[in-house]
């Protein structure tokens, strides 16, 4: 690694950041991402050198991790000593990537749908190690906020998000779907709509096809009713709250009926965690760009990302 001009760069605390960066680091299959995108990038013969692929990767990485955007990024890699070592950049007095190369390494990955490859790429690795089984999933969904002010140079919101109501309150934005394993907890299959998609519509896409089980909250009640539904699932959905609240506990069948309820609610609380991780641990609580696509896109690379914090401890004990 380069010495930065000033030696800022050389501290040895071990802050909350640098720990969480030097796990990130030790989990992350660089090598496979590297081959996996190095092909849709060009080759350099004409122009500046480009980037290495590997800090290019770092840096989008890093975007997801910390809520950052093209510029911040960039201010960021100026200003952060840590930024710069984790991407395997030198020092102020070296070319770093300025925001129009981080937004153009962004659209390759949405143009040719690598977003969805890395998923794919992780959720292998995390197969291969024996961290997901297929046998059930669990599908749930989460509303992401959209900007549902006016007052930029188009004179309207995001055509593509929609109001969506939540109890007795009403949001604007996007829906994350997400098909989790059963046991791990881990993401398999995301899906982005409008807000005003019901989660239903979506549940059986969720799956991968070769489970056995699936659960779902109440909101997926007539599942697997629907054109899309397979025979070969078994679905355990939720009884609705009202119905719930309606049973004679104080009899052996409404006990029996409500222990059930309840064991199905633990298995179901493993999809919480995946949008814990996105929502808190990596702060995305509103989309970044306008349009489904870039941000379903976005959600790709966050829940995979998700997967590897998740399972980082059985990873590293696997490495040691």
């Amino acid at each position: 690694m380069k010495q930065t001009s000033l030696g800022l760069g050389a501290s040895t605390k071990r802050t909350r950041r640098r720990e969480f960066l030097d796990e990130m680091d030790s989990v992350v299959p660089w090598a496979d991402l590297v081959a996996l995108v190095s092909p849709y990038l060009p080759d350099g013969k004409r122009g500046r050198p480009p980037f290495p692929v590997e800090s290019l990767l770092r840096i989008h990485f890093m975007q997801q991790w910390f809520t950052l955007s093209d510029p911040s990024m960039e201010e960021a890699l100026h200003d952060v000593p840590l930024f710069r070592e984790f991407a395997g950049l030198g020092g102020w007095d070296d070319r770093l990537p300025d925001e129009s190369t981080i937004l153009r390494f962004r659209h390759v990955l949405e143009k040719h749908k690598l977003a969805q490859q890395i998923l794919v790429v992780i959720n292998d690795l995390l197969r291969a190690k024996g961290l997901m089984l297929r046998s059930g999933t669990v599908v749930d969904a989460t509303l992401i906020a959209a900007p549902s002010s006016t007052k930029n140079a188009g004179g309207e919101r995001d055509p593509e998000m929609h109001q969506s109501k939540k109890g007795q309150q009403w949001y604007f934005g996007m829906k994350a779907h997400i098909g989790v394993d059963a046991d791990s907890g881990l993401v398999h299959t995301v899906r982005g709509t409008s807000g005003n998609v019901n989660d239903v519509i979506e549940g059986n896409s969720l799956l991968h096809g070769d489970e056995v089980n699936a659960f779902g909250d109440a909101g997926y009640q007539g599942v697997s009713k629907r054109p899309d539904a397979k025979a070969s699932i078994q679905w355990h959905v939720a009884m609705r709250p009202g119905l719930r609240k309606e049973l004679d506990k104080g009899t052996p069948m409404g006990k029996l009926i409500d222990q059930i309820e309840r064991t199905k609610a633990q298995i179901r609380a493993k999809a919480e965690h995946p949008f814990r991780v996105i929502k808190r641990q990596f702060g995305h609580v509103k989309v970044r760009y306008r349009g489904l696509a870039k941000n379903t896109a976005q959600l790709h690379t966050l829940f995979a990302l998700s997967n590897l914090w998740m399972a980082r401890r059985q990873l590293l004990r696997a490495m040691a």
